[in-house]
């Protein structure tokens, strides 16, 4: 008898735990969802040119600028400014300066396409911005659109 209680309360107690399982998106879906968000985006505002890279990263180069572009170990300046595809905007950075290498995969993907004194319009998935922890501005698995501008390469 003790043991079918004990098995009784031990079977109970795993359906109870699998109740409050935390579900996780499916990685692939939030791909295929984020693009589709992209596309149906850009199909609303037809003023932006993007073109899909590879990776999923939409850009548009508004001004190539000249000389070299960044590299990897590149120390780059840029002035920037950030919104979500809904239109809410958060605060830009003028003068921001840091090694490309060690800034959101979005923009190492993004501003080499450009050089110095060049502008370029990235539409980032979450992925290659804040992933699924967001920030503090950002929410979790959003994707994020930069106008960069940058001002200075030190390599």
């Amino acid at each position: 008898m003790r043991k079918t209680l004990l098995l009784l309360l031990f079977a109970s107690s795993l359906a109870l735990v699998s109740c409050f399982k935390d579900k996780a998106a499916d990685p692939q879906q939030i791909v295929l969802n984020e693009d589709g968000n992209i596309k149906n985006y850009l199909a609303a505002h037809p003023e932006i040119s993007a073109t899909k890279d590879t990776s999923g990263v939409y850009y548009q180069v508004i001004s190539p600028g000249s000389g070299t572009h960044s590299g990897p170990n590149g120390v780059i300046t840029i002035d920037y400014s950030m919104q979500l595809l809904s239109g809410v905007t958060f605060s830009g950075q003028t003068g921001y300066k840091g090694k490309l290498s060690d800034l959101i995969k979005g923009w190492q993907i993004g501003i080499p396409l450009i050089a110095a004194g060049g502008e370029i319009l990235l539409i980032v998935p979450s992925r290659y911005a804040y992933g699924t922890a967001g920030t503090s501005q950002v929410p979790p698995n959003s994707t994020v659109i930069f106008d960069i501008k940058l001002k200075n390469i030190e390599q």
